[in-house]
């Protein structure tokens, strides 16, 4: 079964915000190599990367017209999607035992997990 695995940085430290710097050198580094891990595992396949939530447009239509608001859909830039994998999994046990070792796991964020579906 394949699962997209969104991951939600929350107050997850990131190369970009300054709660980084307050990491060691040593966590930072491990922080990389479990996701270089986790992008070369059996059944993984990494997303593309994906700007900063503040970097986003939310594109609404209402009546036939198209609104464009600035920032992510969630206007909690904290609570916005910040990646995603995908996985083949045998089941849901498996993809969370993936989700398990996704730093922002342990680190502040989430990962919600759903399987996918074709509704065509």
């Amino acid at each position: 079964m394949q699962f997209v695995l969104l991951i939600f940085q929350g107050t997850t430290p990131t190369p970009t915000s300054p709660k980084w710097s307050n990491l060691s050198p040593d966590e930072q580094q491990a922080i990389y190599a479990d996701y270089a891990a986790l992008n070369s595992a059996p059944g993984v396949t990494p997303g593309l990367p994906l700007g900063l939530p503040e970097a986003a447009r939310t594109v609404t239509v209402t009546a036939g017209t198209a609104r464009v608001a600035d920032g992510p859909y969630l206007q909690d830039a904290a609570k916005a999607a910040g990646g995603y994998l995908v996985v083949e999994a045998d089941d849901i046990d498996g993809a969370i035992a993936i989700a398990a070792r996704v730093p922002a796991a342990r680190h502040g964020g989430g990962i919600e997990i759903r399987p996918v579906a074709t509704y065509w």
